[in-house]
């Protein structure tokens, strides 16, 4: 059961979108698996809180049931295979059960909170969004330090904020603002602007700004890779490459977000893949 339903999670992982290799062919098999059953929690947690056609009383009703599952399985009661190897995958690998209710709360608040005042406050919604998965990546393998969770912290907030900018206009579709408003009124940005979707020079420097905060935490990110296995290291390399070649990708197109949203192709990818392998260098 637990085999079948470790491939499930794989299968999952690989089926999603993403702008980095959630598992790639450089990790070995044990990590892959454990790596894959926690991306699914994270992933279906997020649908849940994501059901654009039920109410959001009904999707705080299921997320709430999802946390309960949660518990459950950490209590040994499994609803189904899934919470089993998630159980088998915190006792392997002695995760932080913490990180995992974090990510529960944040989706949470994806329901009902649209918009954040401050930077500081939209930090504070990635430490719980982004920042635990990237822990419990490290906590897998092996790694126990303070500081190297702090320099993941960095790359898993860049990854977030580099996807926001990303979903400017999926997100406004939802209801959705993730750009600060405070700085938003600061660079003379008013929400008319994407409803009429003007790419003005207001927008591009609020932009510009946004972007060029965001490179700063991958290059602290990088500081993370000294504390890594090698095991672990092409994939997290390519994981940065990934975020970084689509914030490269929205400076291509003059930052015109709210008519764009750009992706990566299948070329980025194996040009990503090609320079994670080739960069061996810590």
């Amino acid at each position: 059961m637990l085999k079948d339903a470790y491939q499930s999670a794989e299968e999952f992982a690989k089926s999603h979108y993403e702008n980095f290799p959630v598992i790639s062919i450089t990790l070995p098999k044990e990590a892959k698996k454990h790596i894959a059953v926690v991306y699914q929690f994270a992933r279906q947690a997020d649908d849940l809180a994501d059901e654009g056609i039920v109410n959001p009383e009904k999707r705080i009703q299921n997320l709430e049931l999802y946390e309960k599952r949660f518990s459950d399985c950490l209590c040994g009661q499994f609803i189904t295979d899934f919470w089993m190897a998630l159980k088998n995958t915190i006792n392997e690998c002695n995760l932080s059960t913490q990180y995992f209710y974090d990510l529960i709360s944040a989706f949470k608040q994806d329901v009902f909170t649209t918009r954040y005042q401050s930077y500081t406050q939209l930090l504070d919604y990635c430490k719980r969004s982004a920042n635990p998965v990237g822990r419990i990546v490290v906590e897998i393998c092996g790694v126990r330090s303070e500081e190297a969770f702090l320099h993941s912290d960095s790359i898993c907030t860049a990854l977030q904020l580099t996807n926001f900018y990303q979903d400017v206009s999926v997100d406004w579709q939802k209801g959705r603002i993730y750009l600060p408003q405070d700085e938003m009124e600061k660079f003379g940005v008013t929400e008319n602007l994407f409803d009429e979707k003007q790419n003005n020079a207001n927008f591009k420097s609020l932009l510009k700004f946004q972007l060029e905060r965001t490179r700063e935490l991958f290059v602290d990110g990088r500081k993370l890779l000294p504390f890594l296995p090698s095991s672990l290291l092409v994939q997290i390399k390519m994981t940065m490459l990934g975020g970084e070649k689509i914030l490269d990708k929205i400076e291509a197109i003059d930052y015109g977000v709210i008519e764009t949203r750009p992706k990566l192709s299948k070329v980025d990818y194996l040009q990503i893949f090609a320079k994670g392998l080739l960069t061996n260098a810590r």
